[in-house]
């Protein structure tokens, strides 16, 4: 499977580079393709180095405007013209789609992917590594908007929770 996953490239401390550690290990040992934002700065690095020495192939899509800290590593590397090809092309990659924590780009890319789903343009799975209870808000605000009648679909068809690496990659492996 192609797995795009979205994250930060911020440098952050170990109690959310191990869960992401323990992810790409993962996603490695079950063969699988990671597709990612082509960074080798920080937790996206993390995550790219962590996947390619457990033996996963690595498509990095970047941007222009990142070029300078594109991945060298990458079994292929696409540079994007800007932030929404790159989504696009992220987007169209994958055969899920994991979310490690990030900053506004993340959660931008986030809430795109389920707005397309909750209106039925896809079904992949989308998962959110919930590292140190760091989606438990967007869990929260999911969930009220479905209680109230924002969603047209349960929270739990469009996206799910997954409180360690090894269930994130069950989920998006179509795993209940």
């Amino acid at each position: 499977m192609n797995i795009t996953v979205f994250c930060s490239a911020a440098d952050l401390d170990d109690r959310y580079t191990a869960p992401a550690r323990d992810f790409a290990r993962a996603l490695g040992a079950h063969g699988h393709t990671l597709v990612w934002g082509g960074s080798h700065a920080g937790l996206m690095g993390v995550l790219a180095d962590e996947a390619k020495a457990a033996g996963a192939k690595l498509v990095g899509i970047s941007v222009e405007m990142l070029r300078h800290k594109a991945y060298r590593g990458a079994d292929e590397l696409i540079t994007a013209a800007d932030l929404p090809e790159r989504k696009t092309l992220l987007f169209q990659r994958a055969d899920a789609i994991v979310v490690l924590v990030g900053g506004l780009g993340t959660l931008d890319e986030v809430t795109e992917v389920l707005e397309l789903k909750k209106h039925g343009l896809h079904d992949k799975p989308v998962v959110l590594l919930d590292t140190d209870g760091f989606y438990d808000g967007m869990r929260t605000q999911l969930e009220r908007m479905e209680s109230e009648g924002f969603l047209p679909r349960p929270v739990r068809e469009l996206v799910r929770f997954a409180a360690d690496g090894e269930e994130a990659l069950r989920y998006a492996e179509g795993g209940v």
